[in-house]
């Protein structure tokens, strides 16, 4: 066993392993940095996928609580502790999903409109500028010589066992960490993104998949957001008028306004 561990030792030296995190702010990913942290795991660079709404008036698409929160909080903390993080994202932002025109369709009525609100279960979004982004960054490496770090904890088993045979690591499985002790641990370093406040999920401000009282949350204290997507509703020549799974965003919007009543 010890001349294996020399051996392995030895080939380290000689090609040395890059270790990436693949971090969305998530607690999952920020208690990974942490136990590298904490324990001495080689860390090379953090990486992270910022959607963007509109790239031009450089609107994030990210939820203002959290994305305000991983620049002025997160990033600077993980820099004192002397990891580098870099920030991608694609050439491409919502308006250009939205405003795409439908080229092929089995239905002609469609083709020649633009494709409008992302659809619930197939976010082009999520694989078009938060997916991709990342995808291409490891594309530009020898993927053989990048080691990543993912936030999954011990009870996600499933996912756990798709890391079988890839370059993925999991820190919190080394570590015997639950989701709930990643938010613990993200507690006591002050480290939690602000956005679990009032809600329990990551993701874009825009996203059909979240319920009506975080889009409540939107109108209430982001009403200027919530207003770019009551424009986009208003034009013209659309696929689908659906904003959250089939329902309009005035629909949408007189529930949403049954729940700040409410409060």
């Amino acid at each position: 066993m010890e001349l294996i561990k020399i051996k392995n030792d030895i080939f380290d030296l000689l090609f040395p392993k890059t270790y990436i995190c693949s971090w969305s702010g998530g607690k999952d990913s920020t208690a990974s940095i942490i136990l590298a942290h904490e324990n001495n795991e080689p860390l090379d660079k953090i990486v992270m996928s910022e959607v963007m709404f509109d790239k031009k008036r450089n609107i994030s698409g990210e939820l203002p609580e959290h994305i305000n929160w991983v620049y002025s909080i997160a990033i600077p903390e993980f820099e004192e502790w002397g990891y580098q993080v870099e920030i991608v994202k694609s050439e491409k932002d919502y308006l250009d999903l939205f405003y795409g025109v439908c080229k092929k369709s089995k239905y002609i009525e469609r083709i020649g409109k633009y494709h409008g609100f992302v659809v619930g279960g197939k976010c082009a979004a999520n694989r078009d500028l938060k997916i991709k982004p990342i995808t291409d960054y490891y594309k530009k490496m020898n993927i053989a010589d990048v080691i990543q770090y993912v936030g999954i904890a011990i009870d996600e088993p499933k996912r756990l066992k798709r890391l079988n045979g890839t370059n993925k690591v999991s820190l919190l499985e080394k570590y015997k960490f639950t989701e709930q002790q990643a938010y613990e641990l993200c507690k006591k370093y002050n480290l939690l993104s602000p956005s679990y406040e009032f809600t329990k999920r990551g993701g874009c401000w825009f996203c059909p998949n979240q319920t009506n009282e975080e889009l409540a949350h939107l109108k209430k204290y982001h009403p200027e957001l919530w207003e770019e997507l009551k424009i986009l509703s208003k034009e013209k020549n659309l696929v689908s008028y659906g904003f959250k799974y089939g329902k309009t965003i005035e629909q949408v919007e007189n529930k949403i306004n049954k729940i700040l009543e409410g409060r």
